[in-house]
């Protein structure tokens, strides 16, 4: 779990991994890397202590198969079991005018990851989303529980096309960190998958680059619900 201090009045970026947290951080900017069942309970405890509003921050699997990795997303909004929470228009205007090549589109929620590209398939079918993560939905449910803003700005990693390999689940940790034994336990196990894992590290590479430079294009604009309730 990498949880970081700020002051009344902060905006939680909410991730599933500590590298999207690091890349988040900032004055005025609380980051939350967490998965699984803690997740809920640790936003509910940054609310309590004075969020302003809530960013779903890192990188997302594709739906849309003309979308490549790295393709930055601005959600209108989420949408997972049967519901659809919007963002808060205002902040995403706010975030699109220093990112004009981010793409606007609907992000789907899931509680497990999405393996296959024939369940990639079936989850744009149903939600029509551009992207998918595991963050998302809770954040912006409490959000609205709350009636806090929400945007999220997600990077595709790995694309519609392509199936994540069992080993790179194995290694995701509930803190948001990567157990490395645990995948190189997994590949030992299934030799394999290593042609795969090295095309979705390579994926990651470039998603979490294009992550970093929107996060320095934004700067203190990432702060936007302070100016719009002004």
């Amino acid at each position: 779990m990498v949880v970081t201090e700020a002051a009344p009045g902060f905006i939680l970026s909410v991730s599933g991994l500590a590298r999207e947290a690091a890349i988040a951080a900032g004055p005025g900017i609380r980051v939350l890397a967490a998965g699984g069942q803690r997740l809920p309970g640790l936003i509910e405890a940054a609310i309590a202590q004075g969020a302003a509003g809530i960013l779903s921050f890192g990188i997302a699997g594709g739906l849309d198969p003309a979308l490549p990795p790295g393709t930055a997303i601005l959600a209108e909004a989420v949408i997972a079991g049967g519901e659809r929470w919007a963002a808060d228009a205002a902040w995403r205007e706010r975030l699109a005018a220093r990112l004009p090549d981010a793409r606007l589109g609907d992000l789907a929620g899931v509680d497990l990851p999405v393996m296959t590209q024939a369940d990639k398939q079936a989850l744009a079918s149903a939600t029509r989303a551009l992207a998918v993560d595991m963050e998302s939905h809770i954040a912006t449910r409490l959000a609205a529980t709350h009636g806090l803003p929400f945007a999220a700005l997600r990077v595709i990693c790995d694309p519609a096309g392509r199936t994540i390999p069992p080993a790179a689940v194995a290694g995701m940790r509930e803190d948001g960190g990567t157990d490395l034994g645990a995948i190189l336990l997994a590949l030992l196990r299934a030799p394999g998958q290593l042609p795969a894992m090295m095309r979705l590290a390579g994926d990651a590479r470039t998603a979490l680059g294009v992550l970093a430079r929107c996060r320095r294009a934004l700067d203190a604009n990432l702060m936007a619900p302070r100016a719009f309730s002004t």
